[in-house]
């Protein structure tokens, strides 16, 4: 049934549907840490940078703290699929309606384990989502290799990474003036969660089309023979495995560089290029949009003539050099943000085009859901702690009193994430060393 054109990228549409609905989600407060952290009095909730930095974090706790996405990776190469990515997605939609509630309601002045019990619960919510959104990101990715391997797996996979950007550019653009347009920071938030209904079904609709592809197909190459029994002996094939962690160490760092940025990339638009809050969100937003187009490019591109290491190490170069300006107290102007966003665009759409179609050329199909769950929960590490150091050091060394009132100076949080971006460039040498010696062939084209 993959060998169908029409079947495999119809599979591809349904399933990255669901996680663009899941990527609205996760991106939908980082315009609103300005509107967070005003008080009460001036329309806002009275968040700190910390309580801000806390519930940016709380995305990666239970994966990282409680080893939910290494036992969800098991899950799905123990029960497959279609119960695997029900399960997650439900538990995505439970997740942003706990998140909803808490901004909704109103708890006083309720303290809990030093933090506000609005904080805590829409932490908490944040938490339950993404553990589901993470767990359905590998059961996509596996779908992904599932339906495409053999045929064009970066396209695809760059596809999805693609329509996953739409929901973060919607979200980055559109929920400041939502949330100021009805009057309430959760307003976007309740939004997300009616098209995370929607992508639940639409997920039950890509189990009928799963269901039917391992009926076509032989008993070997069959998914319930990639699905079976799961043994523990298996992650010595990961474990042992150089490239594999190689790819999980440049994974970390660079999305560290990335998704944790752009939380705080608001405020620094505001606070550094003078930007207006209204406006300030759609420069950020430019980042998704142009990985929109070029993430399909640059995977294309890998999928006939290869080069997927110094894909890697070229994106890294330029999240550095992004990251080194944004630093400098240099032409603090609206134009050259845009301009510095649009080459993190680029960069953003290289590494990821050429990272994850690499996973499956060095881990086989029955370990792969395991490896990519091993790679998402060493990035949850990075998602969970990063933004709670940047909230911190923001809160600390970056905040100055004035007699005009707060403002920011943001050279030592973009100087952490430039180190990030060095660390990812020395890493994808190694790697690319590494696929010399090892003949894993990440310098080699996908299509067969």
């Amino acid at each position: 049934m993959n060998d169908s054109a029409a079947a495999r990228w119809g599979a591809l549409v349904i399933v990255s549907f669901t996680m663009m609905c899941g990527y609205f989600i996760t991106d939908v407060m980082a315009p609103l840490e300005d509107l967070l952290t005003k008080t009460v009095e001036q329309g806002g909730l009275g968040w700190t940078s910390d309580e801000y930095g806390f519930f940016s974090g709380a995305y990666g706790y239970i994966n990282v703290f409680l080893l939910m996405l290494f036992f969800g990776g098991i899950i799905l190469d123990k029960c497959g699929v279609r119960f695997t990515g029900t399960m997650s997605s439900g538990l995505m939609l439970v997740g942003t309606l706990i998140k909803w509630y808490a901004l909704q309601a109103d708890f006083g002045d309720a303290q809990l384990l030093g933090y506000p019990v609005q904080v805590l619960l829409a932490a908490l919510g944040f938490a339950i989502f993404g553990m589901g959104a993470e767990i359905t990101g590998i059961t996509v990715t596996k779908i992904i290799a599932k339906w495409f391997t053999g045929h064009e797996l970066a396209l695809a996979m760059g596809l999805q990474v693609a329509m996953a950007r739409i929901g973060t550019a919607a979200a980055m653009a559109c929920s400041l003036p939502f949330a100021n347009a009805m009057g309430a920071v959760s307003a976007p938030v309740l939004l997300g969660a009616a098209l995370l209904c929607v992508g639940f079904v639409s997920y039950l609709v890509y189990c009928v089309m799963d269901r039917k592809l391992d009926a076509s197909v032989s008993a070997v190459e069959s998914a319930e023979g990639d699905d079976e029994g799961f043994h523990f002996a298996d992650l010595k094939v990961i474990f042992t495995n150089k490239g594999f962690w190689l790819i999980a160490i440049l994974c970390v760092l660079f999305y560290s560089g990335v998704f944790p940025f752009l939380k705080f990339a608001t405020k620094l638009m505001i606070y550094k290029y003078g930007v207006e809050p209204e406006l300030a969100g759609l420069i950020p937003a430019m980042l998704p949009f142009g990985t929109i187009l070029l993430t399909p490019v640059f995977g294309s591109l890998y999928d006939r003539l290869g080069k997927g290491a110094t894909l890697m190490i070229i994106g890294s170069a330029m999240l550095t050099l992004v990251h080194v300006l944004f630093a400098l107290p240099v032409l603090n102007v609206w134009w050259f943000a845009i301009l510095i966003m649009v080459v993190l665009g680029v960069a953003f759409s290289l590494v990821p085009s050429a990272m994850w179609p690499s996973v499956p050329k060095i881990i086989p199909m029955k370990q792969l859901g395991s490896a990519y769950a091993i790679i998402f929960y060493i990035q949850n590490i990075g998602l969970s702690m990063v933004p709670v150091l940047i909230g911190s050091v923001i809160q600390k060394y970056a905040t100055v009193e004035t007699a005009e009132g707060v403002t920011y100076d943001y050279t030592i949080p973009m100087s952490i994430f430039a180190l990030f971006g060095v660390i990812s460039i020395i890493v994808a040498v190694i790697l690319k060393r590494t696929d010399k010696k090892e003949g894993y062939g990440l310098e080699q084209p996908n299509i067969k």
